[in-house]
This record gives structure tokens, C-alpha cells and sequence, in this order.
């Protein structure tokens, strides 16, 4: 399994789309292999979920996003996990664990702008 994560300085970023630069490892027999770092190479509406699928990403971990990300990233067979917060390696040891569930989307942007994220990201 390949999965993502969306990262700003060494967390978990609030907005998949918005972070600068994804985490992405392979999960093998229990075990983490493959960690590279690849830059966000820019928030266009419905252009990330099929770029990470083009990554072969199965999973992509993040604070939140918005429903139509949603509907994006189901069409292209990648599973959201929302939700998450802390550092990134402590993050990615939790879900090979086991013990990642996705929550709540915590994705909000400063003075209201894009009515948090409904329809846009």
C-alpha cells in the first residue's frame, strides 16, 4: 500500500491541497519502506487527487478537504483518512500501527475565505 500524507514543517498540513510538500512511503509485511519527500506541485482545483494516483498513492492522510476533494480522490480508488494532526514520522509509525482513523476534516482558511473548503478543494 502507498500512502500520503499532505506535510507543512514537519506536521500533518490542515489542507491536503495547500501543503508544501507530501510524504509518501510504502507500507510492506507491517513495515515502512520507500519514504521520499515529493513537492506539492500546486493547488488547481481537481488536479492533485489524479496526480497522486498517477504517484500510484492508495491513501492520503491530512488535516481535511473539502467534499468535492472527496468525491475527487474516491473516483481515482484513493482512500482519505481526515482528521490527523501532529508530526509526520510519529504519524506515519501510527498508521502502520494500526492506530489511524479518520475523523473530523480540519481544514479551515483564514477571514472565511472559501466557506471552509465545501465545493472547492
Amino acid at each position: 500500500m502507498k500512502v500520503a500524507i499532505a506535510v507543512d514543517e514537519g506536521s500533518v498540513a490542515q489542507h491536503f491541497g495547500k501543503c508544501q510538500e507530501y510524504a509518501i512511503f510504502d507500507v510492506l509485511e507491517g513495515r515502512i519502506a520507500n519514504l521520499k519527500y515529493v513537492a506539492n506541485p500546486g493547488h488547481k482545483p481537481g488536479f492533485l487527487p489524479p496526480y497522486l494516483k498517477g504517484l500510484n498513492v492508495d491513501c492520503i492522510i491530512a488535516g481535511g478537504m473539502g467534499q468535492k476533494a472527496l468525491t475527487l480522490f474516491a473516483e481515482n480508488n484513493i482512500t482519505p483518512i481526515l482528521g490527523v494532526s501532529g508530526q509526520v514520522n510519529q504519524v506515519i509509525d501510527d498508521f502502520v500501527q494500526g492506530k489511524i482513523e479518520s475523523g473530523v476534516s480540519l481544514c479551515t482558511h483564514p477571514d472565511g475565505q472559501h466557506d471552509g473548503c465545501d465545493g472547492h478543494c
